[in-house]
């Protein structure tokens, strides 16, 4: 399992699959499984019993987990798609933007 590049905060866009070109904040990253809940992104329908939580029950929609190798992290400064790397700056480790080399 290598090093994800993503963190939850950073904002991504969907680069395949049936989401492509959504973009989003990630909210949760799932190191062990390489997945990411995207807001607003792959929603899915899910049939809930009722419970005291919800007592009606019914259908909700929430996020499903998406690879993160589908994700990729929007530059800042151009609003685009970019790669990241990673370097030390001070004494301390930075990712930054592989497309406009800005730290992230």
């Amino acid at each position: 399992m290598g090093k994800l590049k993503i963190k939850s905060g950073d904002t991504v866009v969907v680069t395949t699959g049936e989401h492509k070109g959504s973009e989003g904040r990630v909210m949760k990253v799932f190191r062990d499984k390489n997945k990411a809940i995207v807001e607003g992104v792959n929603t899915v329908k899910k049939h809930e019993k009722p419970s005291a939580a919800n007592p009606q029950g019914g259908i909700t929609e929430k996020e499903a987990p998406i690879h993160i190798s589908n994700l990729a992290l929007i530059d800042p400064k151009s609003g685009e798609a970019t790669r990241v790397g990673y370097r030390m700056e001070d004494g301390k480790k930075v990712r930054f933007s592989k497309k406009s080399n800005q730290v992230l």
